[in-house]
């Protein structure tokens, strides 16, 4: 699907995407948790995950998306789910959404992914977490025909997650969007999931670094699918991760109508290229988020 014909067959665009973002906060103004990705600090979560939550709920973080979840022993951060659940309670902390492993269960008998899944749920409740999330898809599986069983399996865990009572996603990179001869993976996430089982956790970094649309033309295409967001900065030089407002992405002006969005969590996120370390990145993104950007959320 080319750019002009996507754009054409989302209808026309919503009041609120082409105001100025401050206009419909004036208008709306949702308050949501400040959120962190946790893979963000991942070196720092396996060494001490304790203090490095109170570290970064110093930072002014309240809400987390976990990965690493360990579903043969039922563990977070080496903890029980419900130790871990108790250090978070402890902190006045949550963990809203989690990254699980589905990647190599794709190609997996059926009996296998569903007991898999039964374990995440069982984990991300205990965690009084809302969402599971697909978080990607290995390199060497990154196929068109990989992509259409992907999106089978996609809608058999979003019924059974939707059946336990949670809601489940799919996280997006950038190579859901490459060509691969008049087709990509994107569109057949999009034509070929149910939209009622399986939402969208938009990462922006990725929309912007390797798509040819704007997050608010994804948005207006799937109002109410967006459930979440993951907010990070491209590298002026290198186009690697960076710290916020170190980068090219200007979120004053791209930064959706979270109301459209169906947004109901949003995660700031640094995969790596950290200007000094994983920590004071963390620090360094949710000053200039706090100042610049959570007026809006």
């Amino acid at each position: 699907m080319n750019r002009r014909k996507f754009i054409e067959n989302s209808g026309m665009l919503a009041i609120a995407t082409i105001l100025p973002l401050s206009n419909f906060c004036l208008i709306n103004k949702p308050k949501y948790k400040m959120g962190y990705q946790l893979y963000s600090i991942r070196d720092e979560m396996a060494k001490d995950p304790i203090n490095t939550l109170k570290y970064l709920k110093n930072a002014g973080y309240e809400d987390f998306e976990i990965y690493g979840f360990d579903n043969v022993k039922g563990m977070y951060y080496g903890y029980k789910s419900t130790e871990f659940k108790q250090i978070l309670d402890d902190l006045n902390l949550s963990v809203s959404s989690g990254h699980y492993g589905f990647s190599s269960y794709l190609e997996k008998s059926d009996d296998e992914l569903k007991r898999f899944v039964d374990q995440c749920i069982i984990g991300a409740k205990a965690l009084n977490s809302k969402y599971i999330t697909w978080p990607w898809i290995a390199p060497e599986q990154r196929t068109i025909d990989n992509f259409k069983l992907m999106s089978k399996k996609l809608n058999v865990i979003g019924e059974q997650v939707n059946s336990a009572g949670l809601g489940f996603a799919y996280h997006n990179h950038g190579f859901e969007f490459q060509n691969q001869n008049g087709q990509n993976a994107f569109d057949i996430i999009i034509s070929e999931t149910d939209s009622s089982l399986v939402k969208l956790q938009m990462d922006m970094y990725w929309v912007v670094h390797s798509s040819n649309y704007t997050p608010k033309e994804l948005i207006d295409a799937q109002p109410g699918r967006y459930v979440m967001w993951h907010i990070k900065d491209i590298d002026k030089i290198t186009r690697d991760y960076t710290e916020l407002g170190n980068g090219t992405i200007n979120y004053n002006e791209i930064l959706p109508d979270p109301i459209q969005s169906g947004l109901e969590f949003y995660y700031i996120e640094q995969g790596g290229n950290f200007a000094i370390n994983s920590m004071q990145s963390a620090v360094d993104s949710a000053q200039y988020f706090k100042r610049n950007l959570q007026k809006y959320l």
